[in-house]
């Protein structure tokens, strides 16, 4: 059994209209992929997307209270990260740079030691309507698409590294 996100309240599924949950099994060590994650200035590595990404607080890695800047799918969004375990969980709530409407999103990992590797689970909740209408109306499942080609890149590139080492 693998753990899930630990949502705060006013992020939980169920009571969010937008939801992904996207997991993958990668043969390569739990302390790899950690460090893949905690490095965000260096995501587009492993996810090409992910190639706009400044950490504010002048830290060289992702830790926990760290303010982020990232543009996702055209949009510039500042992340703070509320959740950090390290080598276990990591977690961020989003706003929308210049939105308005008060739209958030909460974006959790989960990495899972296991006998040949690690697991990896990444769950997404947004809430508000900037998310509602680009997401939900103009491009539904986007959010699904998007986190899996990311954990599908998290696991090539490890994989591709604990084979060269």
């Amino acid at each position: 059994m693998y753990d899930h996100v630990i949502w705060p309240e006013q992020y939980d599924p169920k009571i969010s209209p937008i939801y992904a949950l996207n997991d993958i099994n990668v043969n390569a060590p739990a302390e790899l992929v950690w460090k893949m994650l905690v490095d965000a200035k260096n995501w587009a590595e492993h996810f090409p997307p992910e190639d706009q990404v400044e950490i504010l607080s002048g830290e060289s890695e992702l830790a926990l209270g760290t303010r982020f800047h990232r543009v996702t799918v055209g949009f510039p969004m500042t992340p703070i990260v509320t959740e950090f375990v390290p080598g276990r969980r990591l977690a961020w709530v989003t706003t929308v740079d210049g939105d308005d409407s008060g739209s958030t999103a909460y974006h959790g990992w989960v990495i899972t030691p296991t006998e040949n590797g690690c697991h990896v689970l990444s769950e997404e909740t947004q809430q508000g309507d900037f998310f509602l209408e680009l997401i939900g109306k103009k491009h539904p499942g986007a959010l699904f698409r998007y986190h899996q080609d990311w954990v599908e890149g998290i696991k090539r590139k490890a994989e591709g590294h604990s084979e060269k080492n």
